[in-house]
């Protein structure tokens, strides 16, 4: 090879590096735009599925709150996301429900699936023996709220004891102003755009 063809190769290397330079630059600015993106997204999935999760809780509270009943017990207590630690172990209990004798432990759930029953049987459950000792003597109650559970999922948690809580019924409460509506002339109009 002469200089002059050493010399020519070295310069097409130089420009197609160059040309790969420029590429890989806009490669990685694709790919750190897509991150951005990317977590943009999961952010938003997290935020959906905590609204989820709270829009659950607040039914199944409010509507247990209402009746203060669950399995033909009356309860005299009910309280919603009661957080409590103890040395290492620390959990949260959805809604806990207490008489005398009685206390209900309620895991809520949007879409309940077999691992969020193994959890409550297994983990919610010792942490709750240990968390809480005054009702070491009272009948426990394992209860798992939700407003989407398979049957065979229904089935598993009934054959072990635990109540099956879903959603039925009356579901819409109305809240009226303390305006008398029947007063009003004419109901209001929208305004032109």
């Amino acid at each position: 090879m002469t200089d002059d063809e050493l010399k020519a190769l070295v310069a097409s290397l130089a420009v197609a590096q160059a040309k790969t330079d420029d590429q890989m630059a806009k490669t990685e600015a694709q790919m750190a735009k897509t991150d951005r993106k990317l977590e943009k997204i999961g952010e938003m999935i997290g935020t959906f599925g905590r609204n989820l999760g709270e829009i659950t809780e607040e039914f199944f509270f409010n509507s247990l709150k209402d009746t203060q009943e669950l399995g033909g017990i009356s309860y005299d207590f009910i309280d919603k996301n009661l957080t409590r630690s103890a040395g290492k172990i620390e959990d949260e209990f959805d809604i806990l429900m207490v008489n005398g004798e009685d206390v209900a432990i309620i895991e809520v759930k949007y879409k309940a699936h077999e691992a969020d029953l193994n959890k409550l049987l297994t983990k919610k459950y010792a942490n709750f023996q240990t968390l809480f000792p005054m009702y070491q003597a009272y009948r426990h109650h394992l209860v798992l709220a939700t407003f989407s559970i398979y049957d065979e999922l229904k089935q598993q948690a009934l054959s072990q004891g635990v109540t099956v809580l879903q959603r039925k019924g009356k579901i819409i409460e109305t809240f009226v102003p303390r305006a008398n509506f029947a007063s009003m002339s004419a109901p209001p109009q929208p305004r032109p755009a």
